[in-house]
């Protein structure tokens, strides 16, 4: 008869093995013992709704402030007023500095954990487009604008977008 072998690999399986007349055992420690019931995937759909109507909000509510002050920097630059362009760059930065916070606010609280990572994401998005005032300092006319704002939107929505349709 053969000593019992012990052996752990990766992946936390453990082989067991016996004497030569018996089977070996496979055991998996991080898996869930088989069960004869399945439950289905929990049903986010309600709340989901729920936050992505304040999420509406937020886009409607912070994004038309946001394209207001973008709105006044544009004039200001046309009128060469520097420094109320420069107040209004800071304005338009806090717009979106807001708008982060405000989506990261209410996803932090969505039953679906992919919609609660999806609005870290996106409120991300909008903190470092705050923080870097690049793409608000490259807008000088309303036509830069027109070829900017729809591509931005998109990249600062998207992580979100797929869970509010």
């Amino acid at each position: 008869m053969r000593p019992a072998i012990l052996a752990v690999l990766a992946g936390g399986v453990l082989l067991t093995g016996a004497a030569c007349e018996s089977d070996a055992q496979v055991y998996n420690a991080g898996a869930p013992a088989p069960s004869a019931t399945t439950s289905p995937p929990p049903d986010y759909s309600a709340d989901t709704a729920l936050i992505c109507g304040k999420l509406d909000k937020i886009f409607t509510g912070e994004l038309d402030d946001f394209g207001t002050a973008i709105g006044k920097m544009i004039a200001y630059k046309e009128a060469k007023q520097t420094d109320d362009v420069v107040k209004a760059e800071k304005s338009a930065a806090a717009e979106l500095q807001s708008a982060g916070a405000q989506i990261r606010k209410e996803t932090s609280v969505a039953q679906n954990p992919e919609l609660k990572q999806a609005g870290e994401t996106s409120a991300v998005k909008f903190e470092t487009s705050a923080k870097d005032l690049k793409y608000i300092k490259n807008i000088k006319t309303t036509a830069d604008l027109d070829k900017t704002l729809k591509p931005q939107l998109a990249e600062w929505l998207s992580p979100v977008a797929g869970y509010c349709a």
